[in-house]
């Protein structure tokens, strides 16, 4: 095969992402072309509004989908954490890449460290997970819906004049901006979306040859630690839309230690459940069902119905 063809969304951090990748394939096979298409995707295209509110899953994936269904694109490069636990008909995560620093940090005015922010500071998100959390610690905050990609995000902290926003650690660290860093907030404090850090690499089942091209990026131990997360998800029925956060690593014994989180967007309530073993999905299944016994499907309820309004 000498010429392949990767489907991106369009914005800086995703079309950094995807040159790494390609930079990956190209080493692991000489001589390999790779051209690239550019995509918009739904998500890319709705900022005016929160993504709780646009709905539904996958809306930074459809477009770039149903370009590989099309045969416009052979494969596709996406933050793991956008992509839904259920692969549509005929598509494949055929590999999740190496684990960035998954955590969220926070990019303060001044460098101002979360636990210090002023009184009824303006903190900047568009994800219902990082505020549930952070005003489940600090009450006192105001929330600021805040879309686009990285770079506009960045740009808005003095826009609008906000103390703080909170973004992915491992964008930044890709992009090269890890200066900007104020503090990289505690799992403590912050629990990560599901599989926040990783990439997965997407293509067509019947494509043999193009999976055996592309498993050279697989990561078998972080494949196994993100399963665990998504099994939470999955069990949950959740997506980007709702208050859901799991974070799994691998502790000294061996086995995996996962913590799950659900929470109401105004943080007035956290669930929280940390369990450990050996078998990822297993280890998901128990995780969601705690989470489920102590009210978890009723606050998901109430922010989706919230959200349809």
């Amino acid at each position: 095969m000498k010429r392949i063809v990767v489907g991106t969304r369009k914005s800086p951090l995703a079309l950094t992402q995807t040159e790494w990748v390609l930079e990956q394939l190209k080493q692991a096979h000489p001589g390999l072309e790779i051209g690239m298409e550019k995509i918009v995707t739904k998500g890319d295209r709705i900022l005016e509004v929160t993504l709780s509110k646009v709905g539904g899953k996958g809306l930074f994936l459809k477009e770039i989908e149903q370009a590989m269904y099309d045969g416009v694109v052979d494969f596709a490069v996406h933050s793991l954490k956008d992509v839904p636990t259920e692969m549509p008909e005929g598509l494949m995560i055929v590999a999740i890449t190496h684990r960035e620093d998954p955590r969220d940090v926070l990019i303060s005015r001044g460098n101002v460290p979360f636990a210090e922010l002023p009184q009824g500071a303006k903190v900047g998100t568009s994800s219902l997970r990082r505020a549930a959390q952070l005003l489940h610690v600090r009450p006192d905050l105001q929330i600021v819906s805040v879309r686009g990609n990285i770079n506009t995000r960045l740009a808005k902290l003095e826009e609008m004049e906000l103390d703080a926003i909170v973004l992915a650690a491992a964008g930044l660290e890709r992009m090269g901006w890890s200066d900007k860093i104020s503090e990289r907030l505690s799992t403590d404090v912050c629990i990560p979306a599901v599989g926040q850090g990783a990439l997965a690499i997407q293509c067509r089942s019947k494509d043999t040859e193009i999976r055996e091209l592309l498993s050279v990026l697989d990561d078998p131990a972080t494949r196994q630690i993100v399963a665990a997360e998504r099994t939470v998800l999955a069990k949950l029925n959740g997506g980007c839309q709702i208050p859901i956060g799991a974070y799994a690593e691998r502790a000294d014994d061996g086995e995996i230690r996962l913590t799950g989180i659900v929470g109401t967007p105004d943080g007035t309530t956290l669930l929280k459940e940390t369990a450990t073993g050996t078998d990822p999905v297993t280890l998901g299944h128990a995780v969601a069902d705690v989470l489920i016994e102590k009210g978890a499907a009723r606050i998901l309820e109430a922010v989706r119905e919230e959200n349809a309004k």
